[in-house]
């Protein structure tokens, strides 16, 4: 029941704040359930819970070159990363306009546009996207693609569901972005100067295609009502919730929800400024979900090893935390300001790993934990 007042049990050298002022000498950990909204418990350690010698097993923190994996070629020819039953996260690179339509009829698309720029066009329009934007495809939304610029872009499909804004709670629905900067496509003259005549419709259900042949363009729309449509939102559209005596944990950063995961956005802000305040993720065993992150920008800060376009896949099951160059880094309160800007993924059941993911993958990550 919440908002109960509770009476936590204390054993021993604690802090009374979690994540500041931890006793001297002390390395954190908290060990908690349902996404860090459910019970936790915060554990003193002598020696920091990443100091492992040897990580063997399929549990290990696994990172490999997103970017590199990206499929070249038109939708649905994504590279595929990461995928469950309810999520599938890939990758794909497009140079050409598209020559045909997609239809994606097992989940919402959610694309981020790593790299590049162009239009979309689709049921409900037209929409200009650019660098660093999140386009939502509502399922069985018709679209294409026509770069400007080559494109890569994160593809994450909500299978047989669809992607919400999460609760904001006593921040209120105006927090981190208004939902006024959600841009919809526009039935405009890029839209009504599109190439007629035959055009062909792939459908993807249950991982199959189908081919569908028009005699016409059937983006043909002549107007549309309703509070169902794509939306676009750019990361440098959003304004993070920040703390400057607490680090808040990563699910404040959430911006769409599915049914089994979430999407969270890392985008610049200030870095904790209180003596006492962590200034750097803290170590934590989060049991219930797998952790997914994908670097766009920036150098991370709780990361010492990994460029733009790379991504980290820490399964769940083991302490995770900063590398030990940023926990030094954050302790002498080095920076004031984050720079990075990163998408992260959340999901409840267990994701496996795609070939393509596998063939880039540096083998060597675990080891960038061990003391030096």
């Amino acid at each position: 029941m919440r908002g109960w007042i509770e009476f936590p049990r204390i054993e021993g050298e604690t802090s009374r704040q979690a994540h500041a002022d931890l006793p001297q000498g002390t390395f954190e950990r908290e060990i908690g359930r349902d996404g860090f909204f459910g019970p936790a418990a915060h554990i003193y350690h002598r020696h920091p819970p990443t100091g492992w010698i040897s990580f063997e097993g399929p549990l290990r923190p696994r990172a490999f070159d997103a970017r590199a994996a990206a499929a070249d070629g038109t939708p649905p020819q994504a590279a595929a990363l990461l995928s469950n039953a309810h999520c599938a996260i890939s990758v794909w690179s497009l140079t050409d306009a598209m020559t045909h339509l997609m239809r994606d009829s097992d989940g919402d698309l959610l694309l981020f546009m790593h790299q590049g720029a162009g239009d979309l066009f689709c049921d409900f329009g037209h929409l200009s996207y650019r660098e660093g934007d999140y386009l939502l495809l509502p399922r069985g939304t018709m679209w294409r693609l026509e770069p400007s610029a080559a494109t890569t872009a994160l593809q994450i499909e909500a299978r047989n569901s669809g992607f919400k804004l999460p609760d904001r709670g006593l921040l209120g629905a105006h927090a981190q972005f208004d939902p006024a900067a959600l841009e919809t496509p526009k039935l405009d003259a890029a839209f009504r100067n599109q190439r007629d005549g035959g055009w062909s419709l792939r459908v993807k259900r249950r991982d199959q295609i189908t081919n569908i042949a028009y005699p016409f363009n059937p983006l043909d729309a002549m107007g549309w009502k309703g509070n169902l449509a794509p939306v676009r939102l750019n990361w440098r559209d959003i304004r993070p919730v920040t703390s400057h005596r607490y680090h808040l944990p990563p699910s404040v950063h959430a911006t769409f929800a599915a049914d089994r995961f979430v999407v969270c956005t890392f985008v610049p802000r200030p870095i904790e400024s209180d003596p006492g305040a962590l200034k750097v993720p803290f170590f934590h065993s989060n049991d219930d979900f797998d952790e997914v992150i994908f670097y766009h920008a920036g150098s991370f800060f709780s990361r010492d090893n990994i460029r733009p376009g790379m991504m980290s896949f820490h399964p769940s099951g083991f302490t995770h935390g900063p590398h030990p160059k940023a926990f030094a880094a954050g302790a002498a309160a080095a920076k004031t300001m984050t720079d990075e800007v990163a998408v992260m993924i959340d999901a409840r059941d267990a994701l496996d790993m795609g070939v393509a993911a596998e063939a880039q993958e540096d083998q060597a990550y675990a080891d960038s934990w061990k003391p030096k």
